[in-house]
């Protein structure tokens, strides 16, 4: 007996300084001997949380809940059965994750006010298990804010300022949003939050970092959550769950030959336990592969990120564009906008934008637009602001105002260079020197170009091309120096004479040639160069 209870607080006491593993075994001995209360259970689970053990953390819950009933400890049982909610809701486990749900409810309809209470106003406002339609409604605000007022408890204060600033930012206050967001952040990384919980709180300020395409406030978050989870050891789960959102920002800074293996490395680790989280790895991980040209490798990850439960819009729907197919295009973003909330359609109005223009239909484009520019002004963000400016841009070269275009489109990457997103700067240059062709400026286009050019090819990325707008011109699709260098090729000339006789250098005349095969839809240098005999063959340089 003696050496039970001394094993029992081994265990307490490695659980209490963060010893996951010691405390973990130390538990699972006492449990084997019968001597675990349903408190050490609950506290079994959670090292098994925190080990990444999602299976076993579940059954231990289980455990916990049936324990704590057994001894009339209702609020208890309650919690461990609003965990159990929340980890399979997480997983993706919706039917059983529910019926847990409305179980705790049933014990908590019974009891006085306590901090299971709050658990549940927390899950269904996230999950919206009410079925009300909207995430983090009004009255779970108010609802929140009583609990806090009555149980003065951090864990109860946390997730009410969660719940506020989720309502907050999803109305477009987004500066209080993020106040709120900020203090329920500073919670967790006291350690002022039940292990599951706090996890949930991180994942839910992250992701709406990113989904405002708040870069600088996702990556203050996530250096801190990566601090918190090293001081929990390195095998601990959020080590893995920062490490997809810290590829995330790795990818959009350009960085992608390490971030690419090293997301499917970590959407691998994480598919199982983690489904939602790896999800997002996988649709950035095709949003890599589109943007390199690999079609094939794009889809599968996108196939992932569904099966994950994520939507891998916009990136489907852009890599039908690239084929040509712009009516299926423009039927996969309208069915993705159908799907999204205000907050969530952000993200696809510039790309439908693009995919409407290239559809020939500008009035629709300049639907998308005005939705787009309100919701920046609305929300407040840089990343919102930047894509609205380009938008506008494209929409302005459409209509041949290459004047005001070009404003609009250094206002873009002006926001973009501080914002440190080389693709997205790359993707403007490519528009502004389509701005500066309608100005009959080839000389300044072409400057651009290359700036383009260079992130391009430091990414491995293919170029972009502005078909629909750039065939203003006299010379059909094509730039000046891109007809120079294809009259060349007609000519018999190799890339190494073309590059001495243009003073350029060698690689960026095969940067000019994929642009050249992309715009005319040839593989060939051959085929460019019949095109070149057919269109421009009696015209002179």
């Amino acid at each position: 007996m003696a050496d039970t209870v001394a094993e029992l607080e081994r265990a307490r006491s490695a659980f209490r300084s963060g010893d996951w593993e010691k405390a973990r075994e130390a538990f699972e001995g006492a449990r084997r001997d019968g001597a675990a209360t349903g408190a050490d259970l609950r506290a079994l689970a959670s090292c098994e949380w925190w080990l990444g053990r999602q299976e076993a953390c579940l059954a231990h819950l289980d455990s916990a809940f049936r324990m704590l009933s057994e001894d009339g400890d209702d609020m208890g049982a309650a919690e461990a059965a609003m965990v159990l909610s929340l980890v399979l809701l997480t997983r993706g486990r919706l039917t059983v994750g529910r019926a847990w749900h409305r179980r705790a409810r049933r014990i908590l309809a019974d009891l006085p006010e306590g901090r299971g209470h709050a658990y549940d106003v927390y899950v269904a406002a996230s999950m919206d298990l009410d079925d009300t339609g909207a995430l983090w409604p009004a009255e779970s605000v108010s609802r929140m804010q009583e609990l806090a007022a009555a149980l003065r408890q951090p864990a109860v204060s946390a997730l009410s300022a969660v719940v506020a600033g989720m309502a907050a930012i999803r109305a477009g206050r987004t500066a209080e949003g993020f106040a709120q967001l900020d203090e329920a952040m500073l919670c967790v990384v006291s350690d002022e939050l039940e292990a599951e919980w706090a996890g949930d709180v991180l994942c839910t300020t992250i992701a709406v970092c990113h989904e405002l395409a708040d870069f600088r406030r996702m990556a203050d978050w996530t250096r801190a959550t990566e601090a918190w989870c090293a001081s929990r050891g390195a095998d601990v789960v959020y080590a893995g769950v920062c490490r997809v959102h810290r590829l995330e920002l790795q990818s959009a800074s350009g960085d992608w030959d390490a971030a690419e293996a090293a997301l499917q490395r970590a959407c691998e680790d994480l598919g199982s336990d983690h489904p939602w989280i790896a999800g997002e790895g996988w649709n950035q991980l095709g949003e890599i592969r589109r943007l390199r040209g690999d079609p094939a490798g794009a889809r599968e990850a996108y196939r992932r990120a569904s099966e994950a439960g994520i939507d891998p819009a916009p990136g489907e729907a852009l890599l039908v564009l690239t084929e040509g197919d712009t009516g299926r295009a423009a039927a996969m973003i309208a069915a993705a906008l159908d799907r999204r909330d205000r907050m969530g359609r952000a993200r696809l109005l510039r790309p439908g934008i693009e995919i409407a223009l290239a559809d020939g239909r500008p009035r629709e484009a300049e639907h998308l637009l005005d939705e787009l520019e309100d919701d920046a002004r609305a929300y407040g963000s840089d990343g919102f602001r930047a894509w609205a400016a380009h938008a506008r841009g494209m929409l302005l070269i459409h209509a041949g105002d290459a004047a005001g275009a070009i404003g609009r489109l250094h206002a873009a990457l002006d926001l973009f260079r501080r914002l440190g997103q080389p693709w997205e700067q790359a993707n403007v240059l490519s528009w502004l020197a389509t701005a500066q062709e309608l100005r009959a400026e080839p000389a300044l286009a072409a400057q651009l170009r290359e700036q383009a050019g260079v992130i391009f090819e430091r990414l491995g990325a293919l170029p972009v091309v502005v078909g629909f707008a750039a065939a203003a011109g006299d010379g059909g699709p094509l730039t000046a120096r891109e007809r120079e260098i294809v009259e060349l090729v007609a000519h018999g000339k190799a890339n190494r004479q073309i590059a001495d006789e243009l003073f350029i250098s060698e690689k960026t005349v095969s940067r000019h040639l994929a642009n050249v095969y992309l715009k005319l839809d040839v593989a060939s240098r051959t085929a460019a160069a019949a095109w070149w005999h057919e269109h421009s063959g009696k015209r002179t340089r």
